[in-house]
C-alpha cells in the first residue's frame, strides 16, 4: 500500500518534500517587524509548541500506529495535497489537520499545512508550521526557502535572511541559496553584508558573471569607482566578446569623466562590432565632452545608420535635441534633421519616426515640411491628437484655409469632442467668407470650451466678428462683450469692436476708449492708430484723426489708411490734398469701393 501512496504523489508532481523556486523579495520595501507583531508571533508559536507537544505526548501514550494507520495518515496526506492543487484550501487543512492528528511528527506534514495556509492567507499559521518542519527535518532546503517566503510576504526582512542563513550552514550543497541571500540584503540596502555574501559565493563557484555585475552595483553605490571598474574589468576579461559588460564599463568610464579610458573601450567593442550602435553612441558623447562636435556627430550619423538602434532610443536621443531647439548653430539644426531623416529610412513605417521629425521641422523653422511629416505619421497612426494639433495649427500660422478646413474637418471625425478643432474650423470657414457654417462651428465649440476661460475668450472674439460679417449686430457685440470678460485687455476684440462700432456710428465715446486703450499700448502700429483715427472721424474730431494718421502713414502704405486720411483732409476743408491721397490710395491698392466716385466727382462719399 505504501508503494501505491507514494506512485500517487509523483503522479502528482510531487513529494513530501517539495516546493516551489525560492523568492528573494528583492521588489519589497524594506520593514521591521514591530514589537507587537513579534509578541503575537512569538504566542502563536508557543501555541503551537504546546499543541505539537501535547499531541506527542499523546501519541507517545498511545500504541505504535497499525500499518492501517499508517496507510490512512499517508492517505490523508495525499488527499490533502490534491486539493492544495485545486486550490480548495479549506478542504486541504482540513485533511492535512487529520493527517497532523495522527503523526504530528512528520516532517512533510506540517510543512503541507504550512504551505496550504500561506496560500489562503494565514500567514502566522504558516509560519508557525514551516518552523515545526524545519525543526523535524534541518536538511530539507525547501522547508528553509517556504519560511523565507513566509517571511518575505511579511515584511521580516531580518528573519528571512537569518532563514537563509541557516539553510545555507545547515543543508549540504546549498550554496546556490547565497545568491537569494544577497539579494535579499540587495533589496534592504545592506550593502555591505550582501558585498560579503557575494564574496562567499565567489569563493565557492568561482568566477560569476552574476556575482562581478552585482558587485560592481554595491561598489557604485558605495562611491567606490575604482573598485567597481575593476569588477567591470574582470568582466570583459572573462567575456571579452560581450558587448554588454564592454559597453556598460565604456559608459561608465564616459560618466565619470575617464573619456579615454570610455574611447578605448568602446572602441574594442567596435573591433568586435563595427556597427554596434551604443558603442558609436559613447564615443559621440566622448567627443562631446571633449567640446569636439564634429566628431560627436559623425558618431551619431553611424549609430542612427544602424538598424540595431531601436526606435525607442532614437526617439529619446531626438527629443534630447528638440530641447536645444531652434539652435543658432544651424549645425546642431542640420544635425537633428539629419538623425530624424535616419529614424524615418530604418523606421519609414512608424508613425513616432515622422511625429519627432515633424516636430524636428517645425522647430528649425521647416513648417511646410513639418506639417508634410505630420501627416505621414498619420497615415500609420491617426489616433494622436497632439500632431493633428499640430498640423492645424502649422495650417493656421500658413494662412492656407483650404488645408486648414480640411485638416480639420478630418481631425473631428476622429476627436468631435476638442474644442480647439471646432476653433480653427471655424476660423476656416469665417476665411471661406462662409459665416453661418462658421457661426455654427463656433457655437458647438464654445459649449466644449466653458472650463478654459482663456479658450472661451478666443470663441467669443470670432463669434463678434462672425456675427458682424452677417450683420447680426446685436449677438456681435455680446460677443465681444462676453470676450471681454475673459480678458478686458484683448487687443484684437478691442480693435474689432471699436471699429465696427464706428462703422456704425454707434457707441462712440466707448469705441474711443476701447481703441485708445490700444494705441496707448501699441502707439506705432499703423492698424491700431487707423481704427483709431477712424472713431475720432466718426466723431467728428478731424485733428485728432488726422494726427492718428499722419502718425500712421509714416510706417504704412496700406491703401485703406491712405484713403482715410484724404477723408479727414477733406473734411478740414483741403479738397486738393484729399484728391491727391485718394490718387495715392488707387495706386498704392485695393481701398473701398467708394473710391472711383470721390476720384472722378472730387467729392467725398460715405
Amino acid at each position: 500500500m505504501r508503494q501505491v501512496v507514494l506512485s500517487l504523489l509523483f503522479w502528482l508532481g510531487l513529494t513530501a518534500f517539495g516546493y516551489a523556486q525560492p523568492t528573494n523579495g528583492a521588489d519589497i520595501p524594506p520593514a521591521k517587524m514591530t514589537r507587537k507583531e513579534r509578541r503575537a508571533l512569538e504566542k502563536e508559536q508557543r501555541e503551537l509548541d504546546k499543541k505539537v507537544a501535547d499531541a506527542r505526548a499523546k501519541r507517545a501514550a498511545a500504541p505504535p500506529l497499525s500499518e492501517r494507520e499508517r496507510e490512512h495518515t499517508e492517505a490523508l496526506f495525499v488527499e490533502g495535497v490534491k486539493h492544495v492543487l485545486l486550490e480548495d484550501y479549506t478542504k486541504a487543512l482540513e485533511q492535512l489537520q487529520r493527517a497532523y492528528a495522527l503523526n504530528p511528527d512528520n516532517a512533510a506534514v506540517n510543512y503541507k499545512i504550512a504551505e496550504a495556509n500561506l496560500l489562503s492567507g494565514n500567514l502566522r499559521d504558516a509560519t508557525n508550521y514551516a518552523n515545526a518542519a524545519i525543526r523535524l527535518d534541518a536538511k530539507n532546503a525547501y522547508y528553509y526557502l517556504l519560511l523565507a517566503d513566509i517571511q518575505v510576504r511579511q515584511k521580516q526582512y531580518d528573519g528571512a535572511a537569518k532563514t537563509y542563513a541557516s539553510l545555507i550552514k545547515q543543508v549540504p550543497n546549498s550554496g546556490s541559496y547565497l545568491f537569494n541571500l544577497a539579494d535579499l540584503y540587495l533589496a534592504q540596502n545592506k550593502l555591505p553584508e550582501a558585498l560579503s555574501t557575494l564574496e562567499l559565493a565567489e569563493k565557492e563557484f568561482g568566477q560569476v558573471d552574476e556575482v562581478s555585475f552585482k558587485k560592481q552595483q554595491i561598489y557604485l553605490k558605495q562611491n567606490k569607482l575604482d573598485l567597481a571598474l575593476a569588477e567591470g574589468e574582470k568582466l570583459i576579461r572573462a567575456n571579452p566578446n560581450e558587448s554588454r559588460y564592454v559597453l556598460a564599463q565604456a559608459e561608465m568610464y564616459a560618466s565619470n569623466n575617464r573619456l579615454a579610458d570610455a574611447a578605448r573601450v568602446a572602441e574594442q567593442a567596435l573591433r568586435a562590432d563595427p556597427e554596434n550602435p551604443q558603442a558609436h553612441m559613447i564615443l559621440a558623447e566622448v567627443y562631446r565632452q571633449q567640446n569636439q562636435p564634429d566628431q560627436a556627430a559623425e558618431q551619431l550619423k553611424l549609430a542612427f545608420a544602424s538598424p540595431a538602434l531601436d526606435i525607442d532610443e532614437r526617439v529619446r536621443i531626438l527629443v534630447s535635441y528638440i530641447k536645444q531647439l531652434p539652435n543658432p548653430k544651424e549645425s546642431v539644426n542640420q544635425l537633428a534633421r539629419d538623425l530624424a531623416a535616419a529614424t524615418i529610412r530604418t523606421y519609414p513605417k512608424e508613425a513616432k519616426s515622422y511625429a519627432v521629425a515633424g516636430d524636428i521641422q517645425t522647430l528649425t523653422d521647416r513648417k511646410k515640411d513639418a506639417r508634410d511629416t505630420y501627416l505621414k505619421a498619420l497615415r500609420y497612426d491617426n489616433s494622436q491628437f497632439k500632431i493633428w494639433q499640430q498640423v492645424v495649427w502649422i495650417d493656421a500660422e500658413l494662412n492656407q484655409t483650404d488645408s486648414l478646413l480640411v485638416h480639420t474637418d478630418r481631425a473631428l471625425e476622429l476627436f468631435p469632442n476638442q474644442a480647439s478643432l471646432w476653433f480653427y474650423n471655424g476660423v476656416a470657414h469665417l476665411l471661406k467668407k462662409q459665416p453661418q457654417k462658421g457661426v455654427k462651428a463656433l457655437e458647438h465649440g464654445r459649449k466644449l470650451a466653458v472650463t478654459s476661460p482663456e479658450l472661451l475668450g478666443q470663441f467669443d472674439a470670432q463669434l463678434g466678428d462672425a456675427y458682424h460679417e452677417m450683420k447680426d449686430y446685436i449677438k456681435s457685440d455680446a460677443a465681444y462683450e462676453a470676450a471681454l470678460v475673459s480678458d478686458p485687455n484683448n487687443v484684437q476684440v478691442l480693435n474689432n469692436y471699436s471699429y465696427f462700432l464706428s462703422l456704425r456710428g454707434e457707441k462712440l465715446e466707448k469705441a474711443k476708449q476701447m481703441s485708445g486703450k490700444v494705441v496707448k499700448q501699441f502707439p506705432d502700429n499703423d492698424t491700431y492708430l487707423d481704427t483709431y483715427a477712424w472713431v475720432l472721424y466718426k466723431m467728428k474730431d478731424y485733428a485728432g484723426a488726422k494726427a492718428a494718421l499722419e502718425k500712421a502713414l509714416q510706417t504704412t502704405k496700406d491703401a485703406a489708411v491712405i484713403e482715410h486720411y484724404g477723408d479727414v483732409l477733406y473734411q478740414l476743408g483741403e479738397k486738393d490734398k484729399a484728391v491727391a491721397e485718394w490718387q495715392r490710395a488707387r495706386k498704392a491698392g485695393v481701398a473701398s469701393n467708394l473710391l472711383e466716385r470721390k476720384l472722378k466727382d472730387r467729392k467725398l462719399y460715405e
